[in-house]
């Protein structure tokens, strides 16, 4: 092999491998697409933060907040513009560039030596290219195990949205609950003051005494001083929800056009709903996906038994020592004397001087000897971290199943608790009041029996007024507990059957389910004195 075929051949290895990682790009964005259907399923709504879409957010948030927020724009808006959600995002990028990564051969290693001879001529020239092709069994389970982390990743960033989702819920409902303790506050503030009004009404006709108006003026300032503590309340319940919302405009700018009083029918049955949160949490699903990615690792560690086989060419051109002047006299005298005659010495050609040269090129091959070290530790870390991310699984699926009996004991009771306030007791309450405030006013009673009356109607609406606000902040709760919508949670377990084993398929995602969310229904008006 002449010299100028092997250094082609020297370039065309050190090119060789240029299309296997020169075209790699990190493209994030179909997996914000997948994210976003995650986090579309378990909250109800498909329009999300993404990366690179600042502008539009910003729009679609003005468009929210103009006419008013209702629990689930709350929701919305929380999953376009937390803070935290937002940054949450970005993970999935650093996933995705992991994933590019690990499909990448490394880098091939070349080495260059130029030795020059001390007597002076020509330089020895010695060049070697190799590459691990260890990489080229190792690197199939690497990418695996890396795409089953950015699945993992996708998961838990939809679980953290649909978390964010449910605190935006609740923090909504807290400040309505909070408002309408405010408004009752004033309202009960209000009756209170007729009850005074009407004890110095009586006092100056001469059926009632001093002593009449300073009991119930006693409690129309407990009323007042329940009004600040309601109003400070409701402030903090606000700045609350607008933290969350990650709005910053003031707490009191923020809009609420929903009230409570809608207290859901929905039946619960605990063996379905627990299948179904199995099926359907993404905390499960992204664990699932933590004991995959376990496993690829034990396979990749196994197949680092031999970590470095590298084959590639290797150059070598050995020196020579710099050639001797000729006596061109003394050759011209012993070549004449030879022919008889004057003759000039022979001169010996180029290609007979080429002829003697040393290049030479050929494959090298460099291997690892496993000897002292054949990973035997990182395999068995990595069996370890496998057996803690099963145990880890194990521990969950028991956790959401208590979680999901939890969440149906919590929001049927609070369900009951406030239909029991709004069919019973607030209505006896109200019966009372009047009744007293009648016999009062025609002097067959006393004022304590009204001030009683009125402490107990004062007490009933103040405790329906927090019935009611348990009753909704249990929709969300149950929601988080099983990882669907209250819509959809209750016509996924109607068509699921008890006992269905909904958390088998591990390894495959839910088919997705793109019906909308309905409106919640029209509230009842508030119980009034």
């Amino acid at each position: 092999m002449n010299r100028k075929t092997g250094m082609l051949l020297l370039a065309g290895a050190l090119g060789a491998g240029y299309p296997l990682g020169g075209c790699a790009r990190v493209n994030p964005r179909p997996d914000y697409q997948r994210a976003a259907a995650r986090i579309e399923r378990a909250t109800g709504h498909a329009d999300v933060f993404r990366p690179g879409e600042e502008e539009r957010v910003a729009a679609r948030l003005t468009e929210i907040v103009k006419d008013g927020v209702t629990a689930d724009e709350a929701a919305q808006i929380a999953l376009l513009n937390n803070p935290k959600l937002q940054a949450a995002f970005y993970k999935i990028g650093l996933a995705r560039a992991d994933v590019v990564q690990s499909g990448l051969l490394s880098n091939p290693s070349l080495g260059v030596a130029l030795r020059l001879p001390a007597g002076g001529g020509l330089a020895s020239f010695e060049a070697d290219l190799a590459q691990n092709i260890a990489e080229l069994w190792q690197l199939p389970v690497r990418k695996r195990a890396a795409e089953r982390a950015l699945d993992r990743t996708i998961l838990e960033v939809a679980a953290q949205a649909a978390e964010i989702a449910g605190e935006a819920k609740s923090a909504f409902y807290a400040t309505v609950g909070a408002d309408g303790r405010l408004k009752i506050a004033q309202q009960n503030r209000e009756v209170t003051q007729r009850v005074l009004e009407l004890a110095e009404f009586r006092r100056s006709a001469g059926a009632g005494s001093e002593l009449d108006v300073n009991l119930a003026r006693g409690v129309f300032l407990e009323t007042e001083l329940t009004v600040q503590k309601a109003r400070l309340a409701t402030a903090e319940a606000r700045r609350t929800l607008v933290e969350v919302l990650g709005l910053t405009i003031h707490p009191n700018e923020l809009v609420l056009t929903e009230t409570l009083g809608h207290i859901p029918e929905h039946p619960l049955d605990e063996d379905r709903l627990g299948e179904l949160a199995l099926a359907e949490r993404l905390d499960v699903r992204a664990t699932r996906q933590a004991v995959r990615a376990a496993e690829e690792r034990l396979v990749l560690e196994q197949r680092r038994v031999f970590p470095s086989l590298e084959v590639g060419v290797a150059l070598e051109r050995g020196e020579r020592g710099r050639a001797e002047g000729r006596d061109l006299l003394a050759d011209t005298a012993r070549a004449s004397v030879a022919s008889g005659e004057l003759t000039a010495p022979e001169i010996e050609p180029r290609s007979a001087r080429r002829s003697h040269t040393d290049f030479s090129i050929g494959p090298s091959l460099a291997l690892e000897l496993p000897i002292f070290d054949q990973n035997q530790a990182q395999i068995a870390r990595a069996r370890y971290e496998l057996e803690q991310s099963l145990r880890l699984l194990d521990g969950l699926e028991r956790t959401v199943r208590q979680n999901v009996r939890g969440a149906i004991d919590q929001a049927q009771t609070a369900w009951e608790v406030a239909r029991f306030y709004r069919d019973q007791i607030v209505p006896q309450a109200q019966r009372s009041l009047e009744m007293s405030r009648e016999s009062y006013q025609a002097g067959k009673s006393s004022v304590l029996s009204v001030l009683d009356a009125e402490r107990t109607f004062l007490s009933a609406r103040d405790r329906y007024a927090e019935a009611l606000q348990a009753a909704a902040a249990a929709v969300p709760v149950l929601e988080r507990a099983v990882g669907l919508p209250i819509d959809r949670l209750v016509r996924a377990a109607e068509r699921e059957p008890a006992g269905a084993p909904a958390s088998q398929p591990a390894r495959q995602s839910a088919p997705e389910d793109t019906s909308d969310n309905p409106s919640s229904g029209d509230m009842p008006e508030e119980v009034t004195p």
